[in-house]
């Protein structure tokens, strides 16, 4: 149970560099575009944010496995043998785990219930979060 505490913190922790990096990118984007409240600058501004955070979390599976969240909390992720993510599977996990959060977190509940662990979207790609060995 204290490996998924902590899996959760570092949910939080995720969730809270993705909150400064959407106020920054809002920000932007109205001093760019105006008023982004409704129609397709709303739109814009949505994709754009999907899009970014995307790349970052991306980015970080398949160049090292890790997030910022995930090294301060000495988590990886990795494929099913134990290598990083590529990038086809590094973007279906972005995804799936996008969909799975939808119906009230759907993926984040199912690790309680996993007899690893695991949130729903590893289990379902073969992906998995490990705990990196101390320094």
């Amino acid at each position: 149970m204290k490996y998924l505490i902590k899996r959760y913190l570092a949910v939080i922790y995720e969730l809270l560099l993705m909150l400064a990096l959407t106020l920054a990118l809002t920000a932007a984007y109205v001093l760019l575009v105006g008023d982004a409240s409704h129609g397709w600058k709303r739109l814009g501004l949505q994709g754009l944010l999907w899009l970014v955070m995307g790349a970052y979390f991306v980015r970080c599976w398949v160049g090292s496995g890790q997030t910022l969240a995930s090294q301060t909390w000495k988590f990886k992720v990795v494929s099913a043998d134990g290598r990083l993510l590529d990038l086809p599977h590094a973007v279906m996990r972005y995804v799936l785990a996008g969909v799975l959060l939808l119906p009230a977190g759907l993926t984040l509940w199912w690790a309680l219930l996993d007899r690893e662990q695991q949130f729903l979207h590893d289990r379902l790609l073969g992906s998995r979060i490990i705990v990196m060995p101390p320094a």
